[in-house]
């Protein structure tokens, strides 16, 4: 179980002081990112495809293989994460008419994606509630999830912040939420913190990490470390980067606290026991 951490030059950075310390940075497929990610780790990258969409052709199949070859990329990650237009229909619904064709045109894509890269290298991200995205809220339910996932035979990658922003808007328990998802396939797990933000009237990640993200980050691991869960192969911390927004959540004290908590994490040491 390695972990991981978004690259950004604040944690370069506090890498090259020894101010931290971790596996692997966790990048996107541009190259210029990789390049400067690989002076100081292995990098393994995260794409922006999602099931449903059909756009396996943002990135290609053939840029996806020579990542696979050339970098420490060990999974395809696609996220379940239709578009509400292709169905002509308001991302919130509740009409369950609707589930067999969201289910169906994620079947398609994550097919298309084992045919090229095989069963065994292909995970599914769980989605979360967010307007900006149009993600049917269908496809955020556990059982909806579950099901993708176990007819397709593929990894789950679980996003624990994507978790609680559904579970909040479905009016469900967190830790309930994410027990019902298919843990068994457990393949990659993400981490992140979250913060209301009144303007979008929703939990949104990709920032510091609260106590109730901490709590949710302990009590995933513990279970991993007891063998209720199957081990990731990585664990990635989803904060930091470049660009606007990602640039402007790379704060140092957040990174130079938030790193080494979470690394011990990983390494199993100072998890409480009632969790």
């Amino acid at each position: 179980m390695k972990l991981a951490i978004n690259y950004s030059p604040q944690t370069a950075d506090l890498l090259a002081s020894k101010r931290v310390e971790f596996d692997l940075y966790k990048t996107t497929e541009w190259p210029d990112m990789i390049a400067v990610a690989e002076k100081q780790r292995p990098a393994y990258v995260h794409f922006p495809l999602m099931a449903g969409r059909h756009n396996i052709d943002k990135v290609g199949p053939a840029r996806i293989q020579e990542l696979l070859d050339t970098t420490a990329t060990p999974y395809v990650n696609t996220h379940l994460a239709p578009h509400a237009k292709d169905f002509n229909m308001v991302f919130t619904s509740t009409d369950e008419r609707y589930i067999e064709p969201l289910v169906e045109a994620m079947m398609q894509d994550i097919h298309r994606l084992i045919e090229l890269f095989g069963r065994d290298r292909i995970i599914l991200e769980n989605a979360n509630y967010d307007p900006n995205y149009q993600m049917p809220t269908l496809i955020i339910r556990p059982e909806i999830i579950t099901r993708v996932v176990e007819e397709s035979g593929c990894g789950l990658l679980l996003d624990l912040a994507h978790a609680r922003m559904s579970a909040v808007y479905l009016g469900i328990d967190t830790q309930e939420y994410v027990s019902r998802l298919p843990l068994s396939a457990l393949r990659e797990l993400h981490v992140a913190g979250t913060r209301y933000v009144a303007e979008q009237e929703r939990l949104v990640d990709h920032f510091p990490m609260t106590d109730e993200d901490w709590a949710l980050t302990e009590w995933a691991l513990d279970n991993i470390h007891s063998g209720a869960w199957p081990e990731p192969k990585i664990v990635g911390l989803e904060y930091g980067g470049t660009g606007v927004f990602f640039g402007a959540n790379s704060d140092v004290d957040v990174l130079v606290h938030d790193i080494p908590r979470l690394r011990e994490l990983v390494l199993g040491v100072g998890i409480p026991s009632s969790h």
